[in-house]
């Protein structure tokens, strides 16, 4: 076989589908348009219906095999009829990054009891309920490759954020008990941990600080690499786990983030 061929087959997801949480916008539209663009049908899972099927159609445009399916990932209920759904549309489930996030940035003392639900509830909580509906599917098919957002700060800690290293600090973890608890099933699950991410999220951060947003991105971009990343660095990440790159890797923890751990 030709070496580049080889090369090629282990990064295509030619007939595989991949759910992606808050795939609207941000890292998770940039994670469907690559997984698409290397064969990948694509589910879009979002709580914002214009900008899902707004971004769904710029994926067609691009020619990429997508849909997009409402749904509230804080919710039990909504989270079992997405993944039924999306293996009624499809056939199969092989792929889950579970992306969808918020943050509040504030300190235990300014932080109320509902900030502290909705955080942890969207940011740990709906890892949770969408694995615990999609891997039956995944099982069914033989295995599959569940990828979880973490952060820089579920690693060490971070200025005015409780809830948010709170519950990237769980993710982390979370990831490596799922990890031991379905490797027997051929199911890997790993964690990408983005840095400063040119996002919708990067600009409402400075908008609670009361920051300028200019200012508060070139004050991010003090990192060895010099910029704050784009969702393509971290959908590069996430193709990884996804392929078959990374066949022997589960429960592993990749920092993406242009060295501000370093």
């Amino acid at each position: 076989m030709n070496i580049k061929k080889k090369t090629l087959e282990l990064l295509s997801l030619e007939g595989r589908v991949a759910v992606i949480t808050g795939g609207a916008s941000g890292i998770g539209l940039g994670t469907a348009i690559r997984l698409a663009e290397v064969g990948a049908s694509v589910a879009l899972l979002d709580i914002d219906k214009s900008s899902g099927k707004k971004a769904a159609k710029e994926i067609r445009r691009l020619g990429g095999d997508v849909e997009f399916f409402s749904c509230d990932v804080t919710s039990y209920s909504e989270c079992e009829a997405a993944a039924r759904a999306v293996y009624e549309e499809f056939g199969r489930i092989d792929i889950l990054f579970n992306n969808a996030g918020v943050i509040r940035r504030k300190n235990t003392l300014e932080l109320s009891e509902e900030e502290w639900d909705l955080v942890l509830s969207i940011d740990l909580k709906a890892i949770y309920l969408l694995s615990h509906h999609v891997i039956p599917y995944m099982i069914e098919n033989g295995g599959g490759s569940i990828i979880n957002t973490g952060s820089g700060w579920g690693l060490k800690g971070g200025p005015n954020a409780v809830a948010y290293c709170a519950a990237m600090g769980g993710t982390v973890n979370l990831t490596r008990a799922m990890a031991i608890d379905h490797g027997k099933q051929s199911i890997r699950v790993n964690c990408v941990c983005p840095g400063d991410t040119d996002t919708p999220l990067l600009s409402d951060e400075a908008a609670q600080l009361g920051e300028d947003e200019e200012e508060f991105i070139r004050k991010a971009s003090d990192r060895p690499l010099e910029r704050v990343g784009v969702p393509e660095d971290i959908a590069n990440a996430v193709l990884y786990f996804a392929s078959d790159m990374s066949s022997w890797v589960t429960g592993a923890i990749l920092v993406v983030d242009g060295g501000g751990l370093a």
